[in-house]
């Protein structure tokens, strides 16, 4: 790991908040691995090889008119990785009942205890995303029902929702980190009927799934609903999140294309999530 460079991004954000916690979920959408909130911001960072001029082509806060934004970008030397994420990374507790956390915090008293490696920050754009997902696991029945986790990330919402009884489940992603962290999250909490997949939405093909968790920026979405409703058994449930309250017009129509019925709506500091039904 030593040789491995990356690039360090130096954003100014005002107003700081929410800004910056929206830009830290986008830009963890778009490849960056790893944030250390500033005094005027965030410093944002990716892997070299990870990089490409495009890469704040689909970073939405960008164009925003209610955030000024500048940043600069080098090259930097490797660093501490573990100290930073240990220093940034905090535990999740969702409505006394969920807690993800990782190894070196102390167990706390919840019913549903989920231990990852994050390998990265969440950010606490991540944090929203993650909490309305873990609500709608917590609030759904999941015993004995197939589920795909798509966009798994570090694989926490397939953990627990075979915590909550689901099997089997798929966890995919398109990122070979998030693929490899997965299954070491997986293996650290002894779950038995989780099967990780690298890839995209193609791999998807023939497969249906009574319950899909698709915690995915809005062009991904809208770009595989197509194959969602396709793989959604009759009277499944969709959950979708990883979009803003402006972009909930676009989803629901996609969704209503191919015959998904909107059936509910929450929403965090910006963030929002959905729930359609087969």
């Amino acid at each position: 790991m030593s040789n491995i460079i990356y690039i360090g991004y130096e954003f100014t954000v005002t107003p700081l908040q929410p800004g910056v916690e929206i830009l830290i979920a986008e830009l963890g959408y778009s490849g960056f691995e790893s944030f250390v909130e500033t005094e005027t911001g965030v410093t944002a960072y990716i892997q070299k090889e990870e990089w490409n001029e495009s890469i704040l082509e689909d970073v939405q806060i960008l164009n925003s008119e209610e955030f000024e934004i500048s940043f600069t970008f080098n090259d930097i030397e490797q660093t501490n990785w573990n100290k930073e994420w240990e220093k940034n990374f905090n535990p999740i507790i969702v409505d006394d009942m969920c807690s993800v956390r990782a190894p070196f915090h102390d167990k706390p008293n919840t019913k549903f205890d989920i231990i990852i490696e994050p390998k990265m920050s969440f950010g606490t754009g991540h944090h929203e995303t993650t909490h309305m997902m873990i609500q709608h696991i917590l609030n759904n029945d999941m015993t004995n029902k197939s589920v795909l986790d798509m966009g798994c990330g570090t694989g926490v919402l397939a953990i627990l929702a075979e915590m909550k009884g689901a099997k089997p489940i798929d966890a995919v992603d398109y990122d070979n980190w998030c693929y490899l962290n997965s299954i070491e999250n997986v293996e650290r909490n002894n779950c038995k009927h989780i099967t990780v997949i690298e890839g995209d939405a193609s791999v998807l093909k023939n497969k249906k799934y009574d319950i899909i968790i698709a915690n995915i920026n809005r062009n991904i979405l809208l770009q595989d609903m197509e194959t969602y409703a396709s793989c959604l058994n009759k009277n499944g449930t969709l959950f979708l999140s990883g979009f803003y309250n402006d972009d909930i017009p676009m989803i629901i129509d996609e969704c209503e294309k191919h015959l998904l019925k909107f059936e509910e709506k929450s929403e965090r500091n910006n963030w929002v999530s959905l729930k359609f039904l087969n």
